[in-house]
């Protein structure tokens, strides 16, 4: 198991390099429209290879695999959405504004990306692979910089002391992520940024009438 998470990370970090070349980007890119389109299960690498306007070998050169390509495009989307949310949040010391600008930027991002939302929303529950590195991905960071928000709104006060901080940061994304596989699957029949007020509203007070 440690082995398996070690090597989890050091792809992370691989993919993070690679990122700073434009056609690595642009395979992704042209990976994510075609999984978007065709389904994960359906596409082929040199359908991909197509899209992007390089050769099949050329796709092999960035990744090992169509499951590579696939658990890639999670860590690439997830890792720039991490650095702009730290950029955002530079400077703001209330927990609560900390989590509303997290949230509309989760929600923001899918909207802008609506080929990646559908990889996030929907194939990437179907690869084993990534389900078994679930935790080893982007997605470990995001829940911690949740934590850590959920954590310093309990020494400010704005929180419940009792809260279990690693419990609620879940719980939170856990709506995120509803919300935003709804909105996939509605072909954008709304706005989803516009629910992010909503969520954190009932994550704020919860159902008790006395928050009303």
């Amino acid at each position: 198991m440690q082995t398996k998470r070690k090597a989890a990370v050091r792809s992370v970090e691989l993919t993070e390099e690679k990122s700073r070349n434009g056609k690595f980007e642009a395979i992704l890119r042209a990976a994510a429209q075609v999984f978007a389109q065709s389904g994960y299960f359906n596409a082929k690498v040199a359908d991909v290879a197509r899209a992007a306007g390089v050769a099949d070998g050329t796709v092999y050169l960035y990744f090992k695999s169509k499951d590579d390509l696939l658990t890639s495009i999670f860590n690439w989307a997830m890792g720039q959405f991490l650095e702009r949310v730290r950029a955002e949040l530079t400077g703001l010391s209330d927990a609560k504004e900390k989590l509303r600008r997290f949230a509309n930027m989760h929600f923001a991002l899918l909207e802008e990306e609506r080929d990646i939302a559908i990889v996030f929303q929907i194939e990437l529950r179907h690869s084993t692979k990534f389900m078994e590195q679930f935790s080893t991905t982007h997605l470990a960071s995001y829940l911690q910089m949740l934590r850590e928000i959920i954590e310093e709104g309990q020494r400010s006060g704005s929180f419940r002391t009792q809260l279990n901080a690693k419990f609620a940061a879940k719980f939170l994304f856990g709506a995120l992520d509803e919300m935003a596989t709804n909105w996939v699957l509605s072909h954008r029949q709304h706005s989803l940024t516009e629910l992010a007020e909503p969520v954190l509203d009932l994550f704020f007070h919860g159902v008790n009438a006395n928050h009303a």
